[in-house]
């Protein structure tokens, strides 16, 4: 099968497409024929050296695809051959076959193309996890969800929403039809992050009390900023350190709040954990997309050939929604 390859750690030049021998499913997993395959920042920290594939995975980057399922492993049940899924994968995902737990699989949603289906299993089993398993999100709570724009933050706007949360608050900029694409995702604030000091806003927002739950992907200096943004019980959930992961805190706020700081990955955690949260986005999100409530936001696609360019697109920024790799 065709794949692309990382062949060695850099830029977006050394993706490269290969053949590779087509994988064989193991017990309680499937085959997918891919049909197309979404990108996210992991992909690139693997390229660049710094994220690597646990133990036992494959080389392959690419932890999310939509296609149909060519093989059943032992032990697997519920699926049929030719069944279209999507599915979340510890790797593998830019080739034209791709192996998943079935327990990490999911059926198309009703409404969906394999495109927008691609764009779907990284990014809802993380927010679902994030928000509501572990920040405890509830209905009536209010919510700050930094970078509204990107396939993480476009997809917990929409979650945050169809929840009956609010107000719905999102840093973005105000560049490139970004706020106006933030508000209809669900937000109800919109902070240009560049020009706007966002817990200044966030307490305008709330009447002075803070919200009770924060979605950050930039860590550094933004973690003691989170912090006062926070109210009392408030909790933060931190999915990436971009902006690098050593930061002194000030512990008086927390202790005095009584706020609870949270951190989560997903790729390592066992098909059993994947599973909790795959059940959980069949009762829950699956009605919330069926119905229109949730769809994940695209921005453009390549075909896997073109990774590279796929990637230097995700690493410029500026994007809206989610950029996928579609095989023929």
């Amino acid at each position: 099968m065709q794949a692309i390859e990382i062949a060695r750690p850099g830029g977006p030049e050394v993706l490269t497409l290969t053949d590779r021998p087509q994988p064989k499913p193991g017990p309680g997993q499937v085959l997918i024929r891919v049909a197309a395959a979404g990108i996210n920042m992991p992909d690139v920290f693997q390229r660049r050296g710094a994220y690597p594939p646990p133990p036992g995975v494959t080389d392959i980057p690419g932890l999310e695809v939509a296609g149909q399922i060519a093989e059943l492993g032992e032990d697997v049940s519920g699926y049929q051959v030719g069944d279209p899924v999507c599915a979340l994968l510890a790797g593998g995902g830019y080739a034209e076959y791709a192996v998943a737990y079935a327990s990490s699989t999911l059926p198309l949603p009703r409404g969906l193309d394999f495109i927008h289906a691609a764009a779907l299993p990284e990014t809802a089993f993380t927010v679902w996890d994030a928000l509501f398993r572990r920040a405890r999100l509830q209905p009536g709570e209010s919510v700050l969800i930094h970078g509204g724009t990107g396939g993480i933050g476009s997809m917990a706007l929409q979650f945050a929403q169809a929840q009956g949360c609010g107000p719905i608050l999102t840093t973005a900029r105000e560049r490139d039809g970004q706020t106006a694409a933030c508000h209809q995702f669900g937000a109800t604030r919109v902070i240009d992050y560049h020009d706007e000091d966002f817990v200044a806003v966030v307490k305008e927002e709330t009447g002075g009390k803070g919200v009770d739950v924060i979605q950050d992907i930039i860590g550094g200096d933004y973690v003691t900023r989170n912090i006062d943004a926070l109210a009392v019980e408030g909790r933060l959930i931190n999915l990436n350190f971009v902006a690098g992961f050593d930061v002194k805190v000030n512990f008086m706020p927390v202790m005095r709040k009584r706020l609870t700081l949270m951190a989560a990955t997903l790729r390592a955690r066992t098909p059993e954990e994947k599973s909790l949260i795959a059940a959980d986005l069949r009762q829950h999100v699956w009605p919330w997309i069926e119905a229109g409530q949730v769809k994940p936001a695209l921005h453009q696609t390549f075909p896997l050939a073109e990774a590279a360019e796929a990637h230097a697109m995700l690493e410029a920024g500026g994007h809206i929604g989610k950029i996928v790799l579609t095989l023929p």
